[in-house]
């Protein structure tokens, strides 16, 4: 069947456009931005932290205490002109992590606040549903921002590195909500260049071993309170002192299941005595679990 032209109303002049070529300009724009998006991610992979502060000079900084954040702020004193960390101090954090933030701050010469906050006051934290840490970040770099913003900042970093699986989770997906920005991922640095660089820094985090907050102890659908916390905290502390490293204490319906790394079994058996005697001081049981990190 012939195909009858028609016209480009917007237009002044009398060229018809037929149907087909207005597809093949759709699928040329269509082109155009998918090739404008992949030039942009990968400009944002070659960027490094140096471009990252040149374009944003002025920054508050989520600051844990942790391999990642503290790397991002020993850069953000090299390159930026004005940066202030901001450590949220709750009941989620054992102490050994805030003395280890203002350790890093000293050392580095960085601005620190201490921020505190009752994590377990919001009753869709404390329920610990499987979306718990959403509630809970929103919470946090909530009053981050807050601060940072009576402070004259109006940008807040974190230190999300480009091995963290961004997907849907939902801390993450907090963090996107609060347009908080991420420059470790964004220059595409991943944990094992980031513990690199941080050794050839002379920061003492280079090897600090991964840590998640307290409240990933306890399992989903577990209400979370104080009194559980302290004892995790207790526990972890009494067994970091035996020189183990990269374990957790999970809470299990009110025993104490240990997870370690298989080469650190010896010495739990080694300390069978010791750990049964302390932990059982809180813990109606003491499991070693098997499965190890």
């Amino acid at each position: 069947m012939r195909q009858e032209p028609m016209s480009d109303k917007s237009n002044s002049s009398t060229t018809k456009v037929y149907p087909f070529q207005k597809a093949g300009m759709y699928l040329l724009f269509v082109l155009r931005q998918e090739l404008f998006s992949s030039c942009l991610i990968e400009w944002r992979k070659s960027m490094d932290l140096r471009a990252f502060f040149r374009e944003n000079p002025r920054a508050a900084i989520a600051f844990s205490g942790g391999v990642d954040s503290a790397y991002l702020l020993y850069a953000a004193q090299q390159y930026a002109k004005d940066v202030t960390a901001y450590y949220v101090k709750t009941d989620f954090q054992p102490e050994f992590e805030m003395e280890d933030a203002k350790r890093l701050a000293r050392e580095t010469g960085a601005r620190m606040r201490i921020l505190s906050a009752d994590a377990l006051c919001d009753e869709r934290v404390a329920e610990n549903p499987p979306d718990r840490c959403y509630y809970c970040k929103q919470n946090i770099f909530g009053m981050i921002l807050k601060s940072a913003a009576e402070d004259g900042y109006t940008m807040v970093l974190d230190g999300t590195n480009a091995s963290d699986d961004a997907g849907d989770r939902p801390g993450m997906r907090a963090l996107r909500e609060l347009s908080v920005r991420s420059p470790l991922r964004e220059c595409g640095l991943t944990k094992a260049k980031i513990r690199e660089l941080s050794k050839e820094a002379g920061l003492f985090t280079w090897d600090k071993p991964s840590y998640a907050c307290l409240a990933t102890r306890v399992p989903a659908g577990t209400r979370i309170t104080t009194e559980i916390l302290k004892k995790t905290e207790a526990a972890e502390t009494f067994l970091a002192g035996l020189g183990l490293r990269d374990f957790r204490v999970r809470y299990l319906d009110g025993a104490a299941r240990l997870q370690v790394p298989a080469s650190s079994l010896g010495t739990v058996l080694e300390h069978r005595e010791q750990i049964l005697s302390e932990l059982g001081k809180d813990y109606k049981a003491v499991l070693l679990d098997l499965v190890t990190r």
